[in-house]
Parts: structure tokens; sequence; C-alpha cells
């Protein structure tokens, strides 16, 4: 028996593709996966191409067509209809019948004797019957397809112990689910909570971070455990898990899910450092080590071992955390400084997790080293926290926006933009006024597709910080906070028109659409984004004291709008509309009263007032 001729088809560059393959790319159900590649062969016979993919838990391979694009590049595209990890790959081979036809077809062109070529043709069809001789077959890659709320999401922090109408006693999970009315109205559909589990004594921190804390201070959340239990328990102070469902229900029928943080750490109090101290590490004098990031100490804290001889026990108890809450109903997990544990952990527990709920999310609280952050997004997390808190000026904004849809980042990292935390309270809010607070709502609202606020220290303007710190003064972290949730000027109505708007323009419901567009002032950012017939235009005054006017070019061109036809610019934040001729176009915006635009563009004028969408 003969041996097989080797392939002669070269394919490379199939995207999308990360890291060569090594890890997967990511999507959400009900796109279209556009797969592309360089495919060729020497010499000038003709190759055939074809897609090839297979849906999350099926054995069978399903072809698509792909098409040639020129200079050797090809493209081809397949859906995909639920989450679960789908893989695809790509064939080449030379195609003798193809071949043959093109060249009996310059032959006949030229008026030659084809008589041969013909008797030569019917050997070609009956031997290409069989099938390619001798394909060559691209890797496998894999794309990791979410729920569609993985790219589109609106999130909002709350503390459950703060959710108390009555300033003499503390929330609770029902004060919490009473809020989900007001909650929803903003136009939050996830509602994140930080952990809701018994609190530590020892080493428990008092208000404004104190290492000694009075007989009332509650301590902060994420020192996790107590003699009333650990990470499989409620605070009895907030309420039962009867009340965490009934919350789960009511935020449902409100089209809100609930985020549950996921903090793998210990008060000392936590039954685990009894029951399983091979989990902890512990110092020469036989106590166990507590966190610290010198020169801060978080004695009210202890990390687990993740390198322990007891490490496969650790994981797969971790594991069944996770797994207590999925049961419990939750479907969205905001991990707590996951750079911090191992990624190969976080690598077996996400697959764990998707193995039997490919629905669930994970978004990776980590402000720590861009590579670090790269690697968590790599190995499954769903979203990640940003850089954006700290971007202020125009070039560090566009230059970090364009890294995270320009570059291979696109392909794995879901950005959330988050303008204040819990821990952070940037410079810019604290000095900005309102206008600060107004201008960075909008631009992480339409820069990003996630994005949250913690409030309702944001929708209430709260901005008093520790001396020389990015730290909240009487941080809701160390103590019970009584809001005046109706405070005058709050931003509550904005922050409910932006996320309708987000909501109505799908646009606004992903990232990596994003374009930069011209404007002639450094104080002005600018940008484009498009699904589809939906084109919207953004506009933000960067200084929150001073106003800035400036031309923006529209790309009129791009747009199909032919020069000098008017068009209108509807402001979709104030409602007001400018009649537009030409590309450049000038803008003014004062702070104080709005420092954005949001723009759709109507043309078609009919009548002097009277206007079609454009988009």
């Amino acid at each position: 028996m003969s041996e097989p001729v080797p392939a002669r088809v070269v394919i490379e560059n199939v995207c999308p593709s990360v890291e060569g393959g090594k890890f997967p790319a990511k999507r959400v159900a009900g796109d279209l996966v556009v797969v592309s590649a360089d495919i060729f062969a020497e010499g000038h016979d003709v190759i055939s191409v074809r897609l090839l993919f297979r849906a999350p838990g099926s054995p069978d391979w399903i072809p698509a067509p792909m098409e040639f694009v020129g200079n050797d590049s090809w493209r081809g595209e397949f859906s995909l209809s639920s989450p679960g990890t789908y893989r695809f790959a790509v064939e080449g081979w030379v195609d003798p019948v193809r071949t043959w036809q093109e060249g009996l077809k310059k032959k006949v062109d030229a008026g030659l004797d084809v008589s041969v070529d013909m008797l030569l043709g019917a050997r070609i069809a009956e031997k290409a019957a069989a099938g390619p001789q001798s394909p060559a077959r691209s890797q496998e890659l894999e794309i990791l397809v979410e729920r569609p709320k993985a790219r589109f999401s609106s999130w909002y922090e709350a503390f459950p112990r703060s959710a108390s109408p009555d300033p003499s006693r503390p929330g609770t999970l029902r004060d919490l689910e009473a809020l989900a009315p007001e909650i929803a109205r903003m136009g939050f559909d996830v509602l994140y909570l930080p952990p809701i589990h018994p609190i530590g004594k020892t080493g428990r921190k008092g208000k404004n971070n104190l290492v000694t804390a009075s007989q009332e201070d509650p301590g902060s959340p994420w020192a996790i455990g107590s003699e009333q239990g650990g990470h499989k328990s409620i605070d009895p102070g907030l309420g039962t898990f009867e009340d965490f469902e009934s919350l789960l229900q009511t935020c449902s029928a409100r089209g809100i899910e609930i985020a549950l943080d996921l903090a793998f750490q210990c008060s000392p109090d936590h039954p685990y450092v009894k029951e399983h101290p091979e989990w902890f590490k512990h110092r020469p004098d036989g106590t166990i080590q507590y966190a610290e990031n010198p020169p801060k100490k978080y004695e009210d804290i202890v990390p687990f071992d993740f390198e322990s001889a007891a490490w496969r026990s650790l994981w797969e108890e971790l594991k069944s955390v996770v797994f207590f809450w999925m049961e419990k109903g939750v479907r969205i997990f905001r991990v707590d400084n996951p750079h911090t544990k191992p990624f190969a952990f976080w690598q077996w527990l996400l697959s764990e997790v998707r193995r039997e709920y490919p629905e669930v999310l994970f978004l990776a609280e980590a402000f720590t080293r861009p590579k670090v952050m790269a690697r968590l997004a790599k190995i499954g997390f769903s979203q990640s926290y940003t850089y954006f808190t700290w971007r202020n000026a125009k070039r560090e904004l566009t230059e970090y926006i364009e890294e995270l849809t320009g570059t291979e980042l696109k392909e794995y990292f879901r950005p959330n933009f988050w303008p204040n935390t819990p821990d952070i309270l940037p410079e810019f809010l604290q000095y900005g006024g309102r206008p600060a607070f107004v201008a960075r709502l909008i631009l992480a609202a339409t820069l990003s597709s996630n994005y949250g606020i913690y409030g309702p220290a944001f929708e209430l303007l709260e901005n008093r910080a520790l001396e020389g710190r990015e730290e909240y003064l009487d941080s809701e972290k160390y103590e019970i906070r009584h809001w005046d949730r109706e405070r005058p000027g709050n931003l509550k109505p904005l922050i409910a028109r932006l996320n309708a708007i987000r909501k109505q323009n799908p646009a606004f419901q992903q990232t990596s659409n994003l374009r930069f567009r011209e404007v002639d002032n450094d104080q002005l950012l600018f940008f484009s984004k498009s699904a589809g017939a939906d084109v919207v235009f953004v506009v933000v005054n960067l200084d929150p004291v001073n106003t800035q006017s400036g031309w923006i070019r529209m790309p009129l061109r791009e747009l199909g709008v032919t020069p000098g036809q008017p068009f209108l610019g509807h402001d979709l934040l104030s409602e007001e509309k400018y009649i537009w001729y030409g590309e450049r176009n000038f803008v003014k915006l004062d702070p104080r009263i709005m420092p954005a635009h949001i723009f759709r563009l109507r043309t078609r004028v009919r009548r002097e007032t009277d206007f079609d969408y454009f988009m």
C-alpha cells in the first residue's frame, strides 16, 4: 500500500485565536463567529476550503463554507446558539476538479483543442468522488460562549446592613428587598452584595479602618466567619435563607439578578480555622499568619494556603461553597482579589462550574498588574475590573480604550468600568464636584457595555475622603451608614435616563465597536459606537470646572450623507436638537449644566422641522 501524499495546503493566521489557541476566545449566545484564515498552496492549482465547528457536548462536526476574499485570505462564519464551549477548525485541500475546470475554460476561451482534457476530466471526477485525498487541517480552536449578560450589564453595589429606612437599627436583606423597585427604576440589572456571611470579632476593625473596634462596630464583611458560621451561612443580623430567597425572587421579577461576593479568605474565628488548620499558613510561634500588604496589616483576615499539603481538600471545599450558592439560585459572582490565588485554581474551578452551570458569570475584582488581569480573563473570568477608575485625561482614556478594543484583548477581556468602589474614592470625584460625578458616570456607561457604581454613595455625590487618601471617610466597609436616598440633587434621574439609553441603543451593548473621532479640543472626548443600523456619537467635557467648546468632525461619508445635505443631531440626554451642515460642527459643554451629548443623527428633510431618522 502506498503512503498518502503529504498535504500541500498551508493554513495560517486562523482567527479568532488567543495565544495561538492556548486559551478560548469569548463570545455570547446569539453571536455570529466570523472565522478568517490565510490559506494557500504552491503553484497554480485551485484550492477548496471549509470551516468545521462543533457545538458543546456534540461529537459531530458541522461543515460551513468559507469564501475567498483576496490575497490568499478566506472567511467563514457560524452561529452560537447557547452557552458552552464551541470548537472549530479550518480544512483546505487542492481541488483537482476545480483546477481542471479552470484550466479547461482557459483553453476553450483560447480556441484550443480540449479532447484530451475531456478524457482527463472523467478520470479526475471519478477519483474526486471519494473525497479530498490530502486535506490540511488547522488546530482546533475554542470559543467560550456565555449568556448575553456577560457582554452587557449595569451593576449596582449596595450593603444590606445600610439599607434600613430607620436610623435606629441596621438594615437587613428584607430592607434591601424593599429598595428593589428604586434600583429597577434606575435601570440596573445586577445588584451586587458584599459578603453577607457572619463577621468575626478577632482583630475586628473599627470605623475608618482603625485597628481597635468598639463593642458597637460591626466589622468588615470581608472578615468572614464566626461561631455563627462561615461561607455557607448568612449573618443572622441580615436575615435568613428564606429572606435571601425572597430577595432573589423580588429582584428577578424586576429584571435584576443578584451577584454575590466570593471572597476566599477567613476571619480568625471562622470554623475552618479550628476544623482545618492545615489549610492555613502558620508562623514559627504556631499562630496563623494574617493577611498583609505592607505597610498595611489585616489582622481580621487570614488567607488560605493554596499550596499546603492539603491543597486538594481545600480546593474541593471552596468549590462546594460556589455550588452551595448556585443551588440557592445565584448565577453571578463578583470575585474578591482573585489575583492573590493561583491561576490553576481558578481555571479548574471555573471549568468545574461551567460543566454543570454554563450560565454562571464571574467578575474578577483585580486592580493589579496588566498581565495578571489579562491572565485571569484568559482562564475564564467573564468580566474584569479595569484601570478606568484612574484614567481621566483624554490621552489616558484614548490609549487605554484603544488597547482594550484594538488588540488581542478584545477577544477575551470584557471590561467592567466602575467610577467608584467601597475601596476607592478617586481624587477626580473628591474635588470635581457634581460635574465630575456626571462626566465619569456617562463615560463609564458609554465607553463600556458593562459598568457599575457603588451606591448610594455615587448617586448621592458622596465625596468625603480620608485626608490624603483615595478612601471614603466613614466607609461602609467598617460601619453602618444611613443614607438619605432622596437627598436633593441626587443623580437618580440621570442614571435612569442613561441606563434607558443603553437599553434602547444596541450600539451601547458592546465595547469593541468603539471608534474615537476627531475634535479640536483636548478637553473634549468624542467617539462613536455602532451596531448594524444603530450608530451613536458621544462627546464629553473632561474638565469638571470650565465650559469647553470645539469643532467635532462627523464621518458623513461613512454614514452616507451627501455634501451639503442638512442633518439633525438629536441629543438623547437632553432631547435637544441641532441642525447641522457638513462634517465640522460646533459643540459647547458647560459642566455645571451637562458635560456631555449623546447624539443620534436624523436626515432627509421633508419640511422645515420634519426629519426622518438617518440611522
